[in-house]
């Protein structure tokens, strides 16, 4: 099947998969490259988007594209620093901002009869990040929409179709993004939006029979909605061709290694349990840093599907569920300038001794998008609202070193947390959530008894897609609830706090 597509520029920008991720909604499929290397076949695509970026325009790291065959020629759009690369280079001028722009902000100004800005009015939120600002327009630039601190929040160039915004319409804190989006994309490029969780399933299921023919796979199981979703899809592709390994590395949450087992009965999939919990223990034996640890815990994981893909003749494949949050915070998915904010022990290269090729039939999807293909490819809805849990377990929410017996209390810990959760109907109200065991001891008292154990602090977040989050606000007598139960029933802990952080600037994990 042809699909109009997209291409979007990447300038570097942390949200420039989100901008992926809102053309999506509108089901149209859409490509990240780096700015620096645009396609040759540009015709291949409808329209352009240039992300943000961490540069300035002004500086000397500046990030200059080669937009020849784009410019005047294709509906483009610049967001952020694409926007203030198209007047700054073109005739206009950027200067540093008085105070840094960073946050929400609504529109003062919105020039009327604009399709770009059709169904978006005066008082829309829009949400800013940037330290620059546009103080003239390029040649030929109409003002079309200013906030009460940013006269230039967007802009056209008459005789041309591109358009510009100062702000991100990606970001769920720009309340009509999406419909500034489907403006620019459905009536004014005029893309078709034709790209479905349907017509994901029927092309990757063709493009895995075809790349893989009848070699063998192996996958890695989680028990969560990626490698899930990646495994069904493989199922489909190449049936009893797949191999699935489901690992209790020690850093699961409690009894999950059973459930899971049991979870998988009935779905058709050939699945192989393997406890390698001291294995993963003695990994992580005496070290602290979060970096480190997620990397002798990609070593072993690397080193038990070693093991078991021996075990399997003939395979040639190790399959993965990454998924485009992954990517993007391990290195730049397309080679561009995006900073890494910490790596995934499903991210990368192999060793060259594991002599398996790697399939990702995920890695250009969104967790949304993840579970959309789920819901296609018809499994069970229960599964596929699990809250994500991270690929290192509990190993990065315990801070420090890694013990059975931190282990131990962090499980008990979670599991009330959890359990608490769905029992007040909370559950599906937030999109993850879970405990951190903090390397700090307080005095407390219990009993006539002083005690001096550990702190544990509960964390919960909404979010579409994990590259944002705000923190949920759950109800005081649920967390009062709560805090009584944990500190009651698990022995070594005796202070629970609840963590308000957003993203950014905080992760959604500790480590």
């Amino acid at each position: 099947m042809q699909h109009d597509k997209v291409l979007i520029l990447d300038f570097g920008s942390q949200y420039t998969q989100l901008i992926a991720r809102r053309v999506r909604e509108l089901n149209i499929y859409s490509e990240i490259h780096p700015f620096n290397k645009i396609l040759t076949n540009i015709d291949d695509y409808k329209a352009v988007i240039l992300s943000g970026s961490p540069f300035s325009v002004r500086g000397d790291e500046a990030l200059h594209p080669d937009l020849t065959n784009i410019r005047g020629k294709k509906p483009l759009l610049g967001v952020c620093y694409g926007a203030q690369y198209l007047a700054h280079f073109s005739g206009g001028n950027v200067a540093p901002s008085n105070t840094r722009e960073y946050g929400r902000a609504k529109l003062s100004y919105v020039k009327e009869g604009e399709t770009f800005l059709e169904g978006i009015s005066e008082g829309s939120q829009v949400w800013m990040s940037h330290s620059d600002t546009i103080k003239e327009l390029p040649t030929n630039g109409e003002l079309l929409a200013s906030t009460h601190d940013v006269q230039n929040a967007a802009y056209k160039i008459n005789g041309e179709t591109t358009f510009a915004i100062q702000f991100h319409p990606e970001v769920y804190h720009s309340t009509d993004g999406k419909q500034l989006l489907e403006n620019f994309l459905i009536n004014i490029a005029e893309v078709n939006p034709d790209w479905t969780p349907d017509s994901f399933v029927e092309e990757t299921v063709e493009a895995l029979k075809a790349k893989i023919g009848n070699d063998k796979v192996v996958l890695g199981l989680s028990g969560g909605v990626d490698s899930t979703v990646a495994a069904v899809l493989l199922n489909k592709a190449i049936g009893k061709n797949l191999y699935c390994v489901f690992v209790n590395n020690g850093l699961l949450r409690k009894n999950e290694f059973e459930n899971v087992l049991n979870q998988y009965e009935g779905m058709g999939l050939n699945v192989k349990g393997v406890d390698a919990s001291a294995r993963f223990l003695e990994a992580l034996a005496g070290e602290s840093d979060p970096e480190k640890k997620r990397k002798a815990i990609g070593r072993a994981f690397i080193e038990v599907f070693d093991d078991e893909a021996h075990l399997i003749e003939d395979v040639k494949w190790l399959a993965q569920g990454t998924i485009y949050p992954d990517v993007i915070e391990s290195v730049s998915a397309t080679g561009g300038p995006s900073a890494t904010i910490k790596s995934h022990h499903n991210v990368g290269g192999l060793p060259d001794f594991m002599k398996l090729k790697v399939v990702e039939p995920l890695k250009a999807l969104f967790k949304d998008e993840v579970r959309r293909v789920g819901a296609s490819l018809g499994i069970d809805a229960e599964l596929l609202g699990r809250h994500p849990f991270p690929g290192p377990g509990l190993a990065i929410r315990i801070l420090g070193d890694i013990t059975a017996e931190k282990v131990r209390i962090l499980q008990e810990v979670d599991h009330i947390f959890i359990s608490g959760l769905k029992e007040w109907d909370l559950y599906d109200k937030v999109w993850q959530a879970g405990a951190m065991l903090l390397p700090v001891n307080s005095v407390g008292v219990m009993g006539d008894e002083r005690t001096y154990e550990k702190c544990v602090a509960l964390r919960a977040v909404e979010s579409t897609d994990g590259m944002t989050a705000d923190w949920v606000n759950l109800p005081y007598e649920f967390l009062q609830k709560t805090s009584n139960d944990i500190i009651n029933k698990v022995k070594g802990v005796n202070r629970v706090v609840y963590d308000i952080s957003s993203k950014p600037p905080a992760t959604i994990e500790w480590e």
